[in-house]
């Protein structure tokens, strides 16, 4: 697809905000500079793929950087957030002010936990089983919780009947 890449081992698709990873050189020093921000667009193909990503900087400026795929300064890329997008290209963001420019709606994410189980033999004390368990959580979800926890308020108040 032409809306998702992967960079180090990690896929990334359009609308994901993602932390980049970046070294940066400052003299004879080495550091390593985070870039967070929505993933707004991939371009190009083959070993010319690169990435764009848009944040919102302090005094509501926004910033884009544009990085190739293949490229030896960036150390990882983590997704934060998995958007949900009908667009190949989010440039409408860039016309958008304050937090409507990075609100984009939210996949529901699935959460792995594992939790091992060990059972022990009786006497060579080997681990003979493993199980792992999947928990499941979503910003949908909690969402959906809070608006019940408010609706729940609102009907537990003292109601007045009128004769």
């Amino acid at each position: 697809m032409a809306n998702q890449v992967k960079i180090n081992k990690t896929v990334v698709q359009v609308g994901d905000t993602v932390q980049v990873h970046n070294k940066v050189k400052e003299g004879d020093k080495e550091r390593v500079q985070v870039f967070e921000g929505v993933l707004i667009a991939i371009k190009g193909k083959g070993t010319g793929k690169s990435f764009t990503v848009r944040r919102i900087a302090t005094g509501a400026i926004g910033v884009e950087r544009i990085w190739p795929v293949i490229c030896p300064s960036i150390v990882k890329v983590e997704v934060k957030k998995k958007g949900k997008v009908r667009r190949a290209k989010l440039y409408y963001l860039r016309q958008r002010v304050g937090k409507k420019a990075t609100r984009i709606k939210t996949k529901k994410i699935e959460k792995v936990e594992e939790v091992e189980k060990v059972v022990r033999g009786k006497s060579d004390g080997k681990k003979r089983n493993t199980e792992v368990l999947k928990k499941t959580e979503s910003t949908e979800s909690k969402k959906d919780e809070e608006e019940k926890t408010r609706k729940s308020r609102r009907k537990s108040s003292p109601k007045v009947s009128k004769k």
